[in-house]
């Protein structure tokens, strides 16, 4: 949610996420997977993104179809055409709103322009790449791949355009188009709209929501109240299970903009929605080690998932708006279970299916291609591959929910009630904000604990002799943290440092090197009170290890984790794992722990027939691979 939505808290409180602009991203991972995007978004040219958009509106009128135009999805034969622009001009729009990236925000700005020009020769309202009439098609019954899904998407880039960018066209754009809707929903009875709702409508709910928030008209509480998936939220709101073997992500979006609903309106049915979609899609489904749950793009049975390991296991798209949901749900609570599950898609979800690159190796060079863009799916079955999209030829869902996903990763990491301040995700950053007009920055940043900074072959850093270096010979499975305070005069605040669940030992909290606090494993909070003043350091330190999570319905059926990475053994077939006496998590070891100033997370097996190697699934490209093991 934008800044202004943020604020608004007449109808109810709950905690801000620190803007996008407020929080300096530094760790090398993540900024990776944000040039990566930020790259291919430049790299698609204007011309072909708005093809769809210029040919529904009669502005272009090409004899032959151009050589390099979309594919897939994107093609002008496909009845979802155009749906990926709006995720580009939202993508472009949040990265923007973290950098300042003006030389993408120009190129935003005259798609933004563009558009404009398709809805004036449109006659001043539909701005879609798709005709009006497949919306009729779907009001008589006749089946077209969801026209809702593909428009809301033109309309989220739109809107966010305007939140994120500032960019007015956008939502005088947006606006106009909406009066379409007004007045074409207008002519269907209840029965009818539910009719119609069935056929996915994507996130529109959310769209009417967010612009009823910036603009207080009247048109938009009405077309909330057309577009109300009662079909959907009446069961979940009686205790119902409405979600078995139905389509996931056809249903997240629309809960999400039940969140969204909740935020600006402050009615408690739209949170009652909310938490019963929790609960009956994770708390009592289940889920795989990953953090998704889907198979084939549908929830599975509750606490049931030994028979649903296949080749389209957890659907990208359903991470992202998982992801989503459950920030709602943090800010409304508190609760740092939805951070903890947040961390878990992130690390098995947008880092393990989107912008893999091959760790080079000095001599040795890859049989496979040594980059992927998206993989749509990721597969659970034993011995499979990831499958990656290419940039031009399919532009699935998938490429949709990937720039979004990866377009500002400082996203979750910071929140703020007052005085109060959340930590939530250990990456190094800067995090600024004010309390009581007083400016204050924290300064995030890991010790690797390795004691030297030669990163490389051809590393020129310092070769320092120090204590660190001989101290920990061997990995220490650590997550160290400081937090350092820069504030212009003494702060009284209240710093939040989440506990994660996946610690093997209590963690422990200093501050300025006095132990405050020892915090048992589960998910939890430790809390910091004090005048903080320039140069007080709290630090976090958190043990890591071998881990075993078992399928809800099957204990036997383990994955491992090291922290909250899954970690894939690198296999073309199931293999039985023997842990005889030991405890599952002992069947993993070390290998090849370290090189150069760095520690790695790779791991073997001991004790087995044949050994098998480890390392974590974000870090799988085109490698044969397995997740799920039995352990005998």
């Amino acid at each position: 949610m934008d800044e202004k939505s943020k604020q608004n808290t007449d109808n109810c409180h709950f905690l801000t996420e620190l803007p996008l602009g407020s929080v300096a991203l530094y760790d090398e991972r993540l900024k990776r997977h944000e040039r990566d995007n930020r790259a291919y978004l430049m790299e698609l040219t204007t011309r072909n993104l708005l093809y769809n958009y210029e040919l529904e509106a009669a502005i272009t009128h090409d004899a032959n179809i151009p050589g390099d135009i979309h594919g897939g999805w994107e093609s002008p034969t496909c009845q979802l055409r155009g749906h990926f622009l709006g995720h580009w001009l939202s993508a472009a729009a949040m990265h923007y709103a973290e950098t300042g990236d003006m030389e993408l925000k120009a190129k935003a700005d005259v798609i933004v322009e563009r558009l404009a020009a398709c809805q004036k020769s449109n006659g001043g309202q539909w701005v879609a790449s798709i005709p009006e009439k497949y919306l009729y098609f779907i009001a008589d019954g006749h089946g077209i791949w969801a026209p809702h899904y593909t428009i809301h998407k033109t309309f989220m880039g739109l809107v966010d355009m305007y939140r994120y960018a500032g960019n007015e066209t956008a939502l005088s754009v947006a606006d106009n188009f909406a009066d379409w809707f007004y007045e074409w929903s207008g002519r269907f009875d209840r029965k009818q709209m539910d009719n119609i709702l069935d056929f996915e409508t994507g996130g529109m709910l959310e769209i009417w929501v967010q612009l009823y928030d910036i603009t207080r008209k009247d048109k938009y509480k009405t077309l909330i109240e057309r577009y109300y998936r009662q079909r959907l939220f009446t069961p979940l709101l009686n205790g119902e299970d409405p979600l078995t073997n139905m389509h996931a992500n056809t249903t997240i979006p629309e809960v999400i903009a039940a969140a969204e609903a909740y935020n600006v309106t402050g009615d408690e049915k739209y949170r009652d929605i909310v938490t019963a979609y929790w609960n009956s899609a994770v708390t009592e489904r289940g889920m795989l080690a990953t953090g998704g749950q889907t198979n084939g793009e549908i929830w599975g049975p509750k606490k049931s998932l030994s028979a649903r390991l296949g080749l389209k296991t957890q659907e990208h798209c359903t991470v992202y708006n998982m992801m989503r949901l459950a920030d709602y749900l943090f800010r409304w609570t508190k609760d740092a279970k939805y951070a903890d599950y947040i961390e878990r898609n992130l690390y098995n979800g947008v880092l393990a299916q989107t912008y893999w690159h091959w760790e080079h190796t000095n001599g040795y060079s890859p049989d496979s291609p040594d980059y992927g863009l998206i993989a749509y799916f990721l597969p659970m079955r034993a011995g499979a591959r990831k499958g990656w999209g290419s940039k031009t030829n399919d532009f699935f869902c998938c490429h949709g929910s990937m720039v979004q996903a990866n377009a500002a990763l400082n996203r979750y990491m910071y929140y703020q009630d007052g005085s109060e301040l959340y930590v939530n995700m250990y990456f190094d950053s800067d995090a600024s904000f004010t309390v009581d007009g007083k400016t204050i920055k924290i300064m995030q940043r890991r010790d690797p604990l390795t004691g030297s900074f030669h990163l490389s072959s051809t590393s020129n850093g310092k070769q320092t002799v120090n204590r660190t270096a001989a101290e920990y010979p061997h990995n220490p499975d650590t997550l160290c943290v400081y937090l350092q305070i820069e504030t212009d005069s003494e702060a009284e605040l209240n710093i939040n440092v989440r506990i994660p669940e996946w610690i093997t030992e209590p963690a422990t909290v200093e501050h300025n090197n006095k132990l405050i606090a020892t915090a048992e494993k589960g998910s939890s909070f430790v809390s910091i009170r004090d005048n903080f003043k320039t140069g007080d350091v709290i630090c976090v330190t958190m043990k890591m290890g071998i881990r075993t999570y078992p399928l809800p319905d099957d204990e036997n059926m383990v994955a491992f984790m090291y922290g909250p990475e899954v970690l894939a053994g690198l296999c073309s077939e199931e293999r039985i794992l023997y842990a005889g006496e030991d405890t599952p998590d002992k069947i993993l070891v070390h290998e090849n722990e370290r090189e150069w100033g760095s520690w790695k997370n790779d791991f073997k097996t001991i004790n087995q027939p044949s050994g098998i190697h480890f390392i974590p699934l974000n870090r799988i490209g085109y490698e044969n691979y397995c997740v799920y093991f039995p352990i005998k």
